[in-house]
């Protein structure tokens, strides 16, 4: 069936492209319920134009997510572009570890490579009384931060700690690069900003930085929290066990080894 010749509502959402629902919400600035209570609705030439071309950037592999511009996290719904990750729900694990660990207690908190800004966004919001400082050392990457932001946050230019070489904290977290360069699944990720996902022939090469370095940069009894890949526990283990102690393991919601918690000796 052409694209072209496809003009109602009901029709599209019997097509088989790919994401076919949302991409009319988004190009008719409608949700899925007024859709199926309007289905016999005609679009316009525009309309299906502009239809056409989001089809066709989809069915090419580019996430929704670049499409419409914004990504749901935990509670709140978040500005992304190539610059930035997509957030994923694995992540929302250091939310619920961040906020069990400090509960309503002050907290002096550092989020390296920020990204979006969706962890220092999604704690400010949950604790706008913490202090919380956010880098990245992609400048757009930041700017898109900020224009997330709704609450004060310091944000910060630099590649790791570089970009806050004057101040300690109770928390650093972080959810850097940790994909193995020959990986194969990065085929699957070939529209998201690389640096933000490789991290050398093993995938330790930035957890090796952050774990090496934040000593210097906790507070007496500090914590660092990061994400890592599904095989990546043990190795991070032995890497922590220097200068760390009161290891924690956790699970995301599908049950993969995804984050560490450590305190500092």
């Amino acid at each position: 069936m052409s694209q072209l010749k496809i003009s109602l509502i009901k029709k599209y959402l019997k097509s088989p492209h790919k994401d076919i629902a949302q991409l009319l919400s988004l190009v008719l600035e409608k949700k899925l319920a007024w859709l199926i209570a309007n289905d016999d609705y005609l679009l316009s030439k525009d309309e299906i134009c502009a239809l056409n071309a989001l089809i066709k950037k989809r069915e090419s592999g580019v996430p929704f997510a670049y499409l419409s511009g914004t990504k749901g996290f935990y509670h709140l719904d978040f500005k992304v572009t190539v610059d930035t990750l997509i957030p994923r729900p694995e992540t929302e694990i250091l939310i619920d570890i961040a906020l069990d660990l400090f509960k309503q207690k002050p907290c002096d908190l550092l989020d390296l490579g920020t990204g979006s800004g969706i962890i220092a966004i999604t704690l400010a919001d949950k604790n706008p009384r913490w202090n919380i400082t956010a880098t990245d050392f992609s400048k757009p990457a930041l700017e898109v931060a900020k224009k997330n932001a709704a609450h004060k946050i310091t944000f910060r230019y630099g590649n790791w700690f570089e970009a806050v070489s004057d101040k300690t904290y109770d928390l650093i977290i972080s959810n850097p690069p940790y994909i193995e360069t020959n990986d194969p699944h990065l085929s699957q990720l070939n529209f998201e900003p690389k640096n933000a996902l490789i991290s050398g022939e093993d995938g330790l090469d930035d957890i090796r930085i952050i774990i090496n370095n934040a000593p210097k940069y906790l507070n007496e009894n500090g914590f660092l929290l990061l994400e890592h890949g599904y095989n990546q526990q043990p190795s991070i283990q032995k890497l922590l066990s220097n200068n760390f102690h009161n290891i924690q393991l956790f699970k995301d919601y599908n049950t993969v080894d995804r984050a560490v918690l450590a305190q500092l000796k």
